[in-house]
């Protein structure tokens, strides 16, 4: 986190505080402190304490937003729709525009509890547990990904929280809509890529929910040694209904991003087969396991998950060279995306 300010980049904490005395009095409890959380590469996350409960305040990016990549309402839906689902996710509290009024962040925000146990993104952090323990916890990763994928959306009132029919395509369309207006310099390899990802576009299986950002550190994690366990699943903003496939492909981008030249220093990761992490083939065995499924092969769905990824980062370059966004790292977040769509076409 960063030091606790009265006001963080993007978030008014007097115009929030007003807000939760008025609205959510349960939880208004004294003065409050916010603190932008560092991790996420796209919505803006604040942690808030001093309220009855720790919060979370989640909003989008302080500029160049594009409505369809940081909806907040839809992250609230399905968070709280999955609250009683058996899938770990914090409690939600509302979900609010203040587009009009301005008073607490000028978007739409949303407001949830604060879940129980830290990020797992560094090396160094893997000292905490047994290497039975980083197995199980590993293993539940991936097993959790299964159940998500096993839920009825009609059952949890999501049945139309997308539209299955088409989902790939959708998708390519919508990145690369995302691309182009997030364009401020050449982008060759990822060009590349986006013309192959279109030209061999698999074909769907049955729909699911999609998380759509799906890894270890958008979890959090409780215990040490031989217990840890995932507490809560975080980042929903991308969720909707569609092939599920594109979770598992996101899992093995991130699983092996370390591998990527010059990416650990970059975008750091826990993941170390030596420390007792399983390969990535590991867990595709625990997710087909759990789901039982058999899993075709991925190389697409990785191909388009190191595009989406590219993408994502063009897109925090842009905004952190205007001085839109704010977050550790972001001045050479641009770097990788050439090596990261070079990564794709090998895959494709």
């Amino acid at each position: 986190m960063t030091t606790p300010t009265t006001d963080p980049p993007g978030l008014h904490i007097a115009g929030f505080r007003a807000w939760l005395e008025r609205f959510h009095p349960e939880l208004a409890a004294g003065e409050l402190e916010a603190s932008v959380i560092a991790g996420g590469k796209s919505n803006l996350t604040y942690a808030v304490d001093g309220a009855a409960v720790p919060l979370i305040v989640r909003r989008p990016p302080l500029g160049h937003v594009l409505a369809s990549a940081h909806d907040m309402r839809r992250e609230h839906r399905v968070i709280a729709a999955l609250g009683g689902s058996g899938i770990p996710v914090p409690v939600a509290v509302d979900v609010v525009d203040d587009t009009e009024s301005g008073a607490v962040t000028g978007t739409t925000f949303f407001v949830m509890q604060r879940a129980p146990g830290r990020t797992i993104t560094r090396r160094a952090q893997n000292a905490e547990f047994t290497r039975a323990g980083i197995r199980r916890m590993s293993t539940a990763l991936a097993e959790h990904l299964a159940d998500l994928h096993a839920v009825d959306p009609s059952a949890v009132g999501l049945d139309d929280f997308g539209r299955p029919d088409g989902y790939i395509d959708r998708q390519l369309k919508t990145w690369q809509r995302q691309l182009d207006a997030s364009r401020s310099r050449q982008t060759p390899t990822l060009d590349r890529l986006q013309q192959r990802l279109h030209a061999e576009v698999p074909a769907s299986g049955a729909a699911a929910i999609v998380h759509g950002d799906y890894r270890l550190d958008n979890a959090l994690v409780v215990g040490t040694g031989d217990e840890p366990r995932i507490s809560a699943i975080l980042d929903w903003e991308m969720a909707t209904l569609g092939d599920p496939l594109i979770d598992l492909g996101i899992l093995g981008l991130y699983w092996d991003l370390a591998e990527l030249p010059g990416a650990a220093r970059i975008v750091p990761s826990a993941v170390d087969v030596d420390a007792g992490y399983p390969t990535f083939d590991g867990l595709v065995e625990a997710y087909a396991r759990r789901s039982g499924r058999s899993i075709p092969n991925l190389h697409w769905y990785r191909a388009f998950a190191a595009y989406k990824l590219a993408v994502i980062l063009e897109g925090i370059f842009r905004r952190h060279s205007a001085g839109e966004t704010v977050g550790a790292g972001f001045d050479r977040i641009g770097e990788l995306v050439e090596p990261l769509a070079a990564a794709g076409m090998e895959w494709a």
